[in-house]
């Protein structure tokens, strides 16, 4: 009998887990590790949007089962949200699924479209469930390259020609995790274009798209005339209103697709629990001061990274939105690969990242530094970096060594 199911054979180890397996021995020790490493948003959920919760779940009603798709005033509350956002009116019947956060509802999009053997073009570096949520509902990746979104567009037509059977599925992801690059609506329309001559679906992950720094809005895929032809978009009220841990996510805009997703969700869930839907139909039709706010203090972060670390000898570009940076490593560790670096850095500096090799073999050379950390402990990171580089020499000698005995 074999040792491993066949699903769990097609996921590789958690490249993660090395550096999170290092953090956890650290801390048990005593030490202090700032952590950049996970997307995990540290401020507090705004006031009016716990209290619309707390009042809520007092309703002896409230812990009966929901609907797998969303109830009406949430799935109104985010076709409001692509009104007033976008200027794009959706169906919020037809075409809003609430889903249990973007992740969930990507997932689920995948087990929907995917047949065994499907082929699917995905970004190289990605966020890891681009490419495994595919994986797991039998179907095949296409990486293509994606250190800058042109350089995306411009493998997509290479890969349709040099794929059999010929992809079906284009995945977009602006703003990106982990890149942190934006792109505008003439991205968007060159996409749809792209799409429609190869007769692709296109699934658009905007997760971040409320948190931009120095440009416009980033623009919904959807604005682009016909894109529901062929799109949907995912879209999560994590990162907005900080409420990564109460998962509320949707999925928007072509009807049929959101069809296939509601049916697959309907033998899978019940739906979020109530008062957490009715919370985040409150998130979305209330004040929107909040999301400002939650942009202002990662905009703060993002600058106060950018310079401290430039004063300790590393250049980090700035990150034109999302809550990340995206960073080669420092010239000093510019050989030793982005697992060793990491490991490195969060046992010689406290300082955790995430390995940009985690994200795919073009991110190897990268690491991702997340925005969830205060502006003191960003700087106290710096300091903690300034001497990690002063010490390169001793630090790598160290670990080859370390190395070499095992």
């Amino acid at each position: 009998m074999t040792t491993e199911f066949h699903r769990i054979r097609r996921l590789p180890p958690y490249v993660f887990e090395e550096v999170n397996r290092i953090k956890a021995k650290l801390r048990a020790e005593g030490t202090d590790i700032i952590d950049f490493g996970m997307g995990n948003p540290d401020m507090p959920t705004p006031k009016h949007i716990v209290d619309k919760l707390v009042e809520t779940a007092r309703d002896p009603k409230a812990g009966r089962y929901s609907a797998s798709k969303g109830i009406i005033g949430l799935r109104r509350a985010m076709a409001g949200y692509y009104d007033r956002r976008f200027g794009v009116k959706l169906n919020p019947d037809t075409e809003v699924i609430a889903t249990l956060g973007s992740k969930e509802g990507f997932a689920n999009l995948a087990q929907a479209l995917t047949a065994p053997g499907d082929v699917i073009i995905c970004p190289n570096p990605a966020y890891p469930i681009h490419a495994f949520g595919f994986i797991m509902a039998g179907g095949v990746i296409r990486h293509v390259p994606a250190l800058s979104p042109e350089e995306y567009l411009a493998g997509v037509s290479r890969a349709m020609k040099h794929s059999v059977p010929p992809p079906n599925i284009l995945i977009l992801s602006y703003p990106s995790n982990p890149t942190a690059q934006w792109v505008d609506l003439e991205f968007y329309k060159d996409a749809v274009a792209l799409a429609k001559k190869h007769d692709l679906l296109v699934i658009s992950d905007i997760a971040y798209g409320e948190i931009y720094f120095d440009n416009n809005p980033p623009p919904s895929i959807l604005q682009v005339e016909g894109a529901r032809d062929i799109a949907v978009e995912v879209n999560s009220l994590s990162k907005t209103y900080a409420m990564a841990g109460w998962r509320v996510g949707m999925v928007v805009g072509n009807a049929r697709i959101c069809a296939a997703l509601a049916r697959v969700k309907s033998y899978l869930d019940y739906g979020a629990f109530l008062p957490i839907q009715v919370a985040a139909a409150a998130a979305l039709n209330g004040p929107q001061d909040c999301v400002d706010d939650i942009r202002a203090i990662y905009k703060g972060r993002r600058d106060t990274l950018v310079s401290s670390m430039k004063r300790a000898g590393w250049d980090i570009p700035a990150p034109p939105a999302s809550m990340f940076a995206w960073a080669k490593l420092p010239e000093q560790y510019k050989d030793v690969g982005s697992m060793l670096f990491s490991r490195l850095l969060v046992e010689e500096a406290g300082v955790a990242v995430s390995p940009g090799a985690g994200f795919g073999e073009y991110g190897e050379g990268y690491v991702r530094i997340g925005l969830v950390e205060n502006e003191h402990r960003i700087r106290q990171a710096a300091r903690n970096v300034k001497k990690f580089l002063a010490d390169s020499e001793t630090i790598l000698a160290k670990a080859h060594n370390t190395m070499a005995g095992q």
